[in-house]
């Protein structure tokens, strides 16, 4: 007669419903856990974004140039705060060469292209009513037939108030700085904190290393390496991003006016400059430039798209094949529509453009991380199971 003990023993197919029911229940704890503190997170990112965003860029600033300021340290042989003060200089010149050499053109087109809207609106709605009558006499008839005529009356008045704020900035400069208090006083302060940040020695392994002594070891090893991950990407990202985005402008800007695109160089310079967020100033700009193209009033043509269209195509050609392979490598590892989801993920998620800025190192921390949860820890889980099988 089998004993009381060996009736009440499981078997293996039983130890294992067990398992992955505890296994189930762990996980839902730690998906609930992990979506708590991203919702605690998003709530402070955006309740304190007007501070948060100064300091995130003067933090990805010093990672960048801080190896610029030990080259100057070391080849010029000056202090920290020298070499400092010898960066500010540099950039501080080398923005009133750039300002001095292109502000005229910048302005001049700036002011003809805020003037074009309004023609540029309706040589759109005429050829919407051309092309498609039936959608424009519906939407006019649920909107009301003066709906549009009142838009653009409006946009009117207003662009005529910023042209007229901008041919008059001289004169009314201190009404424009009282406008633009609350940004200029983000970026004001951002030289002041990244000051600090380039000054200061500290070891951020070594802090976080300490801060986390309450930790096991191991997991403590584990916090700072993701960490440091977090950062290199950051660092590696934004370095090689910019170089990229400030290329493509270039190259952007000459295309455009050498094809006789109006508005060429403020353009193709803007573009560029969205491109810091990988394909946001692609995916603006096709939207932008190729309707620009063809309503040209003077040559605008399908051709003129066609060109447009093949500038855009030879600078991304040149940025996928030439420059990212160069200039980024592998820093990353994500593929090119994760990147383009993970940018509109975390815009969404974390409220603004913040997100999409940290769109591209916070994927690539998590993926790091889901890395070394699965080399190190997730084995674990299975030989323990294992062993509770046996």
């Amino acid at each position: 007669m089998p004993s009381e003990d060996s009736s009440r023993r499981l078997t293996p197919n039983q130890w294992r419903l067990i398992g992955t029911a505890l296994a189930l229940i762990s996980l839902t704890i730690i998906v609930a856990f992990c979506f708590g503190l991203f919702v605690l997170f998003r709530e402070f990112v955006t309740t304190f974004a007007q501070v948060l965003w100064p300091l995130a860029v003067s933090g990805v600033l010093a990672l960048m140039l801080r190896p610029i300021v030990q080259i100057f340290q070391d080849r010029l042989k000056l202090s920290q705060t020298w070499a400092i003060i010898t960066l500010y200089a540099l950039a501080v010149g080398a923005m009133l060469a750039t300002l001095g050499l292109l502000l005229p053109t910048l302005v001049e087109q700036s002011i003809k292209f805020f003037n074009y809207l309004p023609t540029f609106i309706e040589k759109i709605r005429e050829l919407a009513i051309e092309s498609y009558p039936a959608i424009v006499a519906f939407i006019e008839e649920k909107l009301g037939t003066d709906t549009f005529a009142r838009i653009r009356e409006s946009l009117s008045s207003s662009i005529e108030s910023i042209v007229h704020s901008s041919e008059s900035a001289i004169t009314s400069i201190g009404k424009l700085i009282g406008k633009a208090l609350a940004i200029g006083t983000g970026l004001a302060i951002i030289p002041i904190y990244l000051f600090f940040m380039l000054e200061s020695n500290r070891d951020l392994s070594k802090d976080i290393h300490e801060q986390l002594s309450f930790l096991k070891d191991d997991w403590r090893d584990d916090a700072v390496f993701l960490i440091n991950e977090f950062v290199g990407s950051i660092v590696l990202f934004f370095r090689g991003q910019v170089v990229i985005a400030l290329i493509m402008g270039v190259l952007l800007a000459t295309g455009f006016t050498l094809i006789g695109l109006n508005f060429g160089i403020i353009l193709g310079l803007g573009i560029g400059f969205l491109n810091i967020i990988p394909y946001l100033g692609s995916i603006i700009g096709i939207g932008t430039v190729l309707p620009l193209a063809y309503f040209q009033s003077d040559g605008g043509s399908l051709q003129l798209v066609i060109f447009a269209l093949a500038i855009f195509t030879a600078v991304h050609m040149i940025e996928g094949y030439l420059l990212t392979p160069r200039i980024m490598g592998k820093s990353t590892g994500l593929h090119p529509m994760v990147i383009i989801i993970a940018i509109f993920f975390w815009g969404a998620a974390l409220d603004g453009i913040l997100g999409m800025i940290l769109a591209i190192p916070l994927t690539a921390f998590f993926v790091v991380a889901w890395r070394l949860l699965k080399r190190k820890y997730l084995h674990l889980l299975k030989e323990r199971a294992v062993q509770e099988m046996d």
